[in-house]
């Protein structure tokens, strides 16, 4: 389906609020910090990395203003704008929803100002009310092409369909396994911080607007994975799912390269541990399914021809029947025949 003129400035106005909420955040780390290199370095999850104040964002939140931005464009210029505003809004809500239970919690309370802590909160709302708005302006704003003139969106090409399923698939495994050997690691922890890991505390610390980093991995992974299924089955969705996917692979594949790099771990690695050097080879492998996934789907398949109208009676092609177009016949000859 195809999205109507309104429903389309309406969904780049929301992706804009999105967009300008996140780079609030973002400008106001960079302020709180005085270096933006120090900012990535905490980012990047560098061991040195030591800062002035707590930030309230994680990397993950430049790939969100990219996404919102890409989406924007997408709503005003792409035929794919349905599917790029309900894939924006999905993700937001699936990222933002425990800010609601985790800004004003204990663990964020000893970190940040009680005024940060509510700014964050309405921006959480905010954030909330503007993903669930995309998602219903997507859906309330589409319609039927009018003519074979106007193109479907279009599907992952074949090929581009299964190297996007076995990217994103062999990625959404990896992560799955790298989260039960946290499990396993958390398990053995003196205190009992597995539930934090999820769902926030005190013990697990993370960006004030951001979800705990076991919610975020769970969200990563099952985005991975119904990408990588939606892309082998062709599906019309499939393209900003896996983008999106993509592209959260790729900057987490580059922090680790770059924490990799900082702390020599490429000079060191016959001497690591196993287990740190499957981490090492888990960021590039991120950086190389995120690539060949992103240039896979930003490639478009063959769009789907709309079928004709549907004509009734009457409204054959050639010349009209006598009666439906123009004056019906005379019930008599005329004068003379």
């Amino acid at each position: 389906m195809i999205l109507t003129r309104g429903a389309r400035v309406t969904g780049a106005v929301l992706c804009a609020v999105l967009a300008v909420i996140v780079a609030g955040w973002i400008v106001r780390d960079v302020g709180a910090v005085d270096d933006p290199a120090r900012l990535w370095s905490h980012w990047a999850g560098y061991y040195d990395a030591r800062l002035p104040a707590p930030p309230a964002t994680s990397a993950y939140d430049v790939v969100l203003l990219a996404v919102y931005l890409a989406a924007a464009v997408a709503a005003l210029r792409s035929s794919v704008a349905a599917t790029a505003l309900v894939a924006a809004g999905v993700v937001t809500i699936a990222v933002r929803l425990p800010g609601l239970w985790t800004i004003g919690g204990n663990g964020t309370a000893a970190r940040f100002t009680d005024d940060l802590r509510t700014r964050a909160l309405l921006s959480a709302f905010a954030a909330l009310a503007a993903g669930i708005a995309l998602i219903i302006t997507a859906g309330a704003g589409r319609r039927a092409p009018y003519d074979s003139s106007e193109r479907l969106p279009a599907r992952p090409g074949r090929g581009a369909g299964v190297i996007a399923f076995l990217g994103l698939g062999a990625a959404g495994a990896v992560v799955i396994a790298w989260e039960i050997r946290q499990a396993v690691r958390l398990a053995d922890a003196p205190f009992d911080v597995y539930p934090d890991w999820y769902v926030g505390g005190d013990r697990i610390a993370h960006g004030l607007i951001d979800p705990p980093p076991g919610w975020f991995t769970v969200v990563l992974a099952l985005l991975c994975l119904s990408a990588a299924v939606s892309a082998l089955a062709r599906a019309a969705h499939a393209r900003p799912f896996g983008m999106i996917a993509a592209a959260l692979l790729l900057f987490g594949g580059v922090m680790g390269v770059a924490r990799s790099v900082h702390h020599e771990l490429l000079e060191r690695f016959g001497g690591l541990p196993v287990e740190e050097q499957l981490l090492v080879l888990t960021s590039f492998f991120e950086v190389a399914a995120g690539v060949v996934v992103l240039l896979a789907m930003s490639l478009p398949g063959p769009a789907d021809i709309p079928a004709p109208p549907h004509r009734g009676y009457g409204q054959g092609y050639g010349y009209p029947r006598p009666g439906v177009f123009g004056p019906p016949p005379p019930s008599q000859p005329p004068p003379g025949w």
